[in-house]
């Protein structure tokens, strides 16, 4: 990620005001001589932030922005802001996991079985659909209305935040299960669930950022 200095976020907010703006111009205005301003100058060119026009002078770039963001966001892995998940024995009753889903106040539920791999997801919407019917919440084992595995969106500890993103946006999930994956001795591939990803997990970081770039 390129830290840009005091000198250079002046630069910026000149160019974006007054654009096309002349170097010269840029100057006068921070009143530093044209040779003092030529690193800052070429160091925002390269990055992307500014165009330099021959006869016309330098213009701002968004896409300089974006890829700055990019930068930023590519650097952070799914375990740099993952949180706890919220887990539970597929035999739980849908009761005990309505009780649990407003304890830990959260959207969903990681369901696992003896060996504690994972199993399944219910959401908020599982058990909305679940109570208004006529089961017997109390009796029935969650297991019975969990969307089970392979159907389940997983993130691992090394995804980047943006694949995360793409994830949840393109599936429209409120949170995927952060796993590591086993091999057992028959060449089955089993998850263990060592944390989650949610909205609330990326807008925080997003404010993180914000800031910390004030």
């Amino acid at each position: 990620m390129i830290e840009l200095n005091e000198r250079q976020e002046k630069i910026l907010e000149i160019v974006k005001k007054m654009e096309p703006i002349t170097g010269e111009s840029i100057a006068e205005i921070l009143n530093v001589t044209r040779a003092a301003l030529r690193p800052d100058l070429a160091v925002l060119t390269m990055s992307g932030f500014l165009e330099a026009k021959p006869r016309v002078g330098y213009t701002f770039k968004n896409e300089g922005v974006n890829n700055e963001i990019k930068r930023m966001l590519k650097q952070y892995r799914v375990k740099d802001l993952q949180s706890m998940p919220v887990v539970l024995r597929e035999n739980s009753s849908i009761y005990d996991a309505i009780v649990t889903l407003f304890v830990e106040d959260t959207g969903s539920i990681f369901i696992v079985d003896q060996e504690k791999f994972l199993v399944g997801i219910v959401s908020r919407k599982d058990f909305l659909k679940t109570t208004l019917g006529q089961a017997d919440i109390h009796k029935m084992p969650v297991s019975v209305i969990m969307t089970r595995m392979p159907n389940i969106i997983t993130a691992n500890l090394d995804d980047t935040v943006v694949e995360v993103v793409k994830k949840i946006v393109e599936h429209e999930i409120d949170s995927v299960p952060v796993v590591k994956c086993y091999i057992d001795e028959t060449g089955e591939e089993k998850y263990e669930v060592v944390g989650k990803v949610s909205k609330t997990n990326i807008a925080r970081l997003f404010l993180d950022l914000a800031d910390d770039n004030k």
